[in-house]
């Protein structure tokens, strides 16, 4: 039976750890505190050792072969272990399959297999994923549909100690335009400022709180950027403006987030390891998928080239370079939402 991820969040709570679980949709932070709440699990239940598999450098698949040679293998350092296969796509292919497969048909004794997938469909599933379901769990995060993103709010603030009335909920409903990652980090920054003052949120608390979280807004528009979404960077640079911030408070994790991605698409260029960039750059598996996707966009030349046009920008703010700052980000960001765009760096860079 297939479960949402809340729910099978629920039975680890109250069961012992199944052999694997299968936790995949196109919404990652469901799909990455399911699997949160996997790893919890199994630590609480004496699961010391973790392993994860995933495509690394030029190959398109994980090495199912050390896969495969890895659920045979007895436990070097502990008596259960937490074995990870993450698949981007959702899509193991005929080999993948086959050791996903013979894993569930006799899964070994001291091994849990905790399978993520960042896409998912009906036409995903397959004999390896119901061969999951029958010995552990399938859960799947559906897209969280408009009307049922308040309900969804009023839980995560009743997580936080929180409550608000409709009005109110409506309001950050909108503010974060159904984007979940987002609406997280609204509700967890509100919990922060509303201190120990627990009473319900009306509308005007609520428009005071989000107005005082402005100063966060700087995430969500690199975010916005890399995750391709021109529109939206266009509305926040307008908002951000609006509200007075200057330039000057943008630039630096703008630079940052460029340098960082520069840096990824050069390891993935000479085929090396993404997954150990990731962890010597510090990104949180979170935001991975965030960066895979922005690096899919461009080739690594253009991502230098980013950074030596947000140099520009940032002689603009000091008044060593001619031109408009704001024009300046904004070409830049929207060339890194969208290919289509970078022909507006023409002026910026020239």
């Amino acid at each position: 039976m297939e479960l949402k991820p809340e729910q099978l969040a629920s039975r680890l709570e109250s069961e012992p750890l199944k052999p694997a679980y299968l936790i995949a949709g196109a919404e990652p932070l469901r799909v990455l505190e399911a699997a949160d709440a996997v790893r919890a699990a199994a630590r609480a239940q004496g699961v010391s050792e973790r392993e994860v598999f995933e495509a690394e450098g030029n190959q398109r698949e994980p090495d199912w072969a050390a896969l495969e040679a890895s659920f045979n293998a007895p436990s070097l350092f502990a008596s259960r272990r937490l074995v990870e296969l993450r698949l981007p796509t959702g899509k193991p292919g005929k080999d993948g399959a086959a050791v996903i497969s013979d894993f569930c048909a006799a899964p070994a004794a001291d091994v849990t297999l905790l399978v993520t997938a960042g896409e998912w469909s009906k036409k995903h599933a397959g004999k390896w994923s119901e061969a999951i379901g029958r010995i552990g769990h399938v859960a799947v995060a559906w897209p969280i549909k408009p009307h049922e993103l308040p309900e969804w709010i009023e839980r995560r603030l009743r997580g936080h100690g929180l409550s608000a009335d409709r009005d109110a909920v409506q309001l950050l409903a909108d503010r974060v335009e159904g984007n979940l990652l987002a609406a997280a980090q609204e509700i967890e920054k509100l919990a922060l400022l509303a201190g120990a003052d627990k009473a319900p949120l009306d509308l005007a608390r609520m428009q005071a709180l989000v107005a005082d979280a402005a100063r966060y807004d700087v995430f969500r528009l690199v975010d916005a950027a890399l995750n391709g979404q021109p529109v939206q960077v266009s509305r926040m640079l307008a908002g951000l403006r609006g509200e007075g911030v200057a330039v000057p408070a943008l630039m630096g994790m703008v630079v940052m987030e460029l340098q960082r991605a520069a840096s990824l698409a050069r390891v993935a260029a000479a085929g090396g390891n993404l997954g150990a960039e990731f962890k010597a750059q510090r990104i949180w598996d979170s935001k991975q998928s965030v960066y895979r996707r922005a690096l899919q966009r461009h080739p690594a030349p253009r991502w230098e080239a980013f950074v030596g046009v947000a140099g520009k920008v940032d002689r603009m703010v000091k008044g060593r370079e001619a031109g408009d700052p704001w024009l300046g980000l904004e070409r830049l960001l929207l060339a890194v939402a969208d290919p289509k765009a970078v022909r507006l760096l023409t002026a910026t860079a020239a």
